[in-house]
């Protein structure tokens, strides 16, 4: 799943490559991944695209009054092309979402795989109209994210476990389960532990999610759309590493599995060497070691 560095960086690409030309339509091939219908995609044709910004994990292209809001959930894309190529049918029924086509014939293809559909976009006339974006939390990455406010959001989560406050996106906007993963890592933290925590794990867990999001941002800037995904991956610490070695120690990343996701951790560097209940195991009653 795109988060806030991948986001961050798809926003500052599709800025650079767009602002200032003009829109020529909107097809929108899934018609489930359009959330609103007024106003309507033909709205947006003829008018100049303004901008292209981030919130959390939305990204929001002003297109003269109007705001095209996408959030690519877990299997999204966005593909940009200098001359769009005919959209074929099979493409039409498989992976496209929505195809933005710019007047001088380039534009970008909205794309997702997988059998479950979840990418959505909206036409709105105010980017807080969209409920995800009027309820996000704060950016990690803004000067007003203090140590102190994020010692208050961890106060207040009380017993939750961390791992799940990282990643809430009314708590905190942007942070998916990759950053989650690399951040208590870096922060040598359980991903189970609770949310309130001694002043000390929280001054150790903010500079760690700050520096790993830092990082992973300046790692995609300037990139192109196609290069980003190859860039958090190769990035990655733990995340999508279970069986390999921590670069950190040299333990093996091991892995928790829950019904649709999965973390992986160091439990040398995290949980003091004692490997975590793998949940997906535990539920189908195989022992545990």
């Amino acid at each position: 799943m795109p988060e806030l560095p991948e986001v961050h960086a798809l926003a500052a690409d599709l800025r650079q490559r767009m602002t200032g030309r003009t829109v020529g339509s909107l097809l929108v091939t899934s018609i489930a991944a359009l959330k609103t219908y007024d106003p309507s995609p033909s709205d947006l044709a003829g008018a100049p695209v303004g901008d292209v910004e981030r919130h959390g994990k939305f990204l929001d292209l002003t297109i003269g009054d109007l705001h095209l809001v996408v959030h690519l959930a877990k299997l999204g894309w966005i593909r940009w092309s200098d001359t769009l190529p005919p959209l074929t049918r099979g493409a039409r029924k498989t992976t496209a979402a929505a195809r933005l086509a710019l007047e001088d014939g380039s534009g970008v293809t909205i794309t997702e795989w997988g059998p479950k559909k979840r990418l959505a976009i909206w036409i709105v006339h105010d980017p807080a109209q969209v409920p995800g974006i009027a309820t996000l939390g704060p950016d990690p990455l803004d000067p007003s994210f203090t140590e102190e406010r994020f010692a208050a959001i961890l106060a207040a989560s009380g017993r939750a476990q961390i791992k799940g406050v990282l990643r809430n996106q009314g708590v905190i906007a942007g942070i998916g389960n990759a950053y989650s993963d690399e951040i208590l890592h870096v922060a040598r933290m359980s991903p189970f532990k609770p949310a309130a925590m001694p002043a000390d794990d929280v001054a150790r867990l903010y500079v760690a999610l700050r520096e790993t999001l830092a990082d992973a941002v300046a790692r995609s800037e300037g990139l192109a759309a196609a290069e980003l995904k190859g860039e958090k991956k190769s990035g990655m610490r733990v995340h999508g590493r279970t069986g390999e070695a921590c670069p950190v120690c040299g333990d093996v990343v091991r892995q928790v599995r829950f019904a649709d996701s999965s973390l992986q951790y160091c439990a040398t560097c995290q949980t003091g060497g004692k490997p975590l209940a793998d949940r997906a195991l535990s539920r189908l009653g195989i022992p545990l070691t």
